[in-house]
């Protein structure tokens, strides 16, 4: 009772924030509702401030919730149905992942970045935007405005390649199954990849066929969230354990190693084996909704947490980083395909 107390407060608030944010972006998808979500509670945070009796819920939905929303995100993965369908984009999208986290590492030491922010951007771009970035942060103990400045920078390139990707598929001679693949390897977030297979479906009237192909391969994409988070689980423990004097008892794996990654991989599985088993897919729906509303949650805590003006000030080398990573990206998609000869 006396946490509900504490958190209520701020928890209430995050919750104003996000129904109007989920609206939005059920509106206007190519943005999304955590976008939404971020620059209200950075908006709210800049005129109002943030109250003392606010910070314990804030604190607990920016943290806890964000987990929550990982673990119910695994929900939304069908592991047999992505295996069938997305083995032939399996060599592009390693390829995409292993340049985009390259360059990130590259440009963390060049550029003399916070490491966080560089995974964050690296991995948010090679694998699944926000969605990453959200099963990501926990893992590695990113602050709000580490996250924060990370979802803006995916949200940029997101927009960009939803308007430009089409027009280049198009000015490349692109086939349908062509640009399927490469809107599912070269672009961030789902949301993105929708548009841009959408647009692309209705300038070339293919009755729906890209879009169906180009989220199979979003998914196949999304499927890295697993090894990734684990091995910088595993990384980061590591570290701390190295850090730390073991013998005195000062290191705890259970404080350090983010166990809500393996119910995350639970989920997905639980999922799997249900549907092979003659589960109704649509039975997880539910819960692949309340995921996604628990992100945005999470990001309007984020944005209540974060400081606008200072976002606004660091954000040059951010998106140098996120540019260097999209531009890297679509390099590399359009180069395997041509290898390939799909191109």
């Amino acid at each position: 009772m006396e946490f509900l107390k504490k958190t209520a407060p701020g928890l209430l608030v995050c919750l104003v924030l996000a129904v109007p944010s989920w609206l939005l972006g059920r509106a206007l998808p190519v943005v999304g509702g955590p976008v939404f979500a971020i620059l209200l509670g950075m908006v709210v945070s800049l005129v109002f401030g943030q109250r003392e009796v606010l910070r314990p819920g804030i604190a607990f939905t920016s943290k806890k919730i964000l987990q929550y929303a990982v673990i119910l995100l695994g929900f939304g993965l069908n592991l047999s149905e992505i295996a069938k369908v997305g083995l032939l984009s399996l060599p592009i999208i390693c390829a995409t992942i292993t340049v985009s986290l390259l360059i990130a590492w590259f440009l963390c030491r060049r550029l003399l970045m916070p490491k966080n922010i560089s995974v964050l951007v690296g991995v948010g771009s090679s694998i699944c935007g926000g969605s990453a970035i959200a099963a990501t942060a926990p893992v590695i103990g990113a602050d709000d405005e580490e996250i924060a400045q990370s979802i803006s920078v995916i949200f940029l390139f997101n927009i960009l390649a939803a308007l430009f990707f089409p027009t280049l598929g198009g000015i490349l001679g692109m086939s349908n199954e062509g640009f399927g693949l490469f809107a599912g390897t070269a672009i961030n977030d789902t949301s993105s990849v929708t548009a841009a297979a959408a647009t692309w479906d209705v300038l070339h009237e293919t009755g729906g066929t890209v879009l169906n192909y180009a989220t199979i391969v979003k998914l196949t994409r999304t499927l890295a969230i697993i090894p990734i988070t684990l091995a910088l689980a595993f990384w980061r423990t590591w570290q701390v354990k190295r850090g730390s004097d073991v013998s005195s008892g000062t290191f705890s794996l259970g404080k350090v190693f983010p166990f809500f990654i393996l119910f995350f991989v639970l989920a997905s599985v639980i999922t799997t084996v249900s549907t092979m088993a003659g589960a109704d897919p649509g039975l997880f729906q539910p819960l692949k909704e309340l995921s996604k509303f628990f992100i945005i949650l999470a990001m309007a805590a984020i944005g209540l947490n974060t400081n606008l003006i200072k976002l606004i000030k660091t954000g040059g080398k951010p998106i140098l980083l996120g540019g260097c990573c999209w531009l890297g990206i679509t390099c590399t998609s359009l180069l395997a395909q041509h290898l390939g000869g799909l191109l």
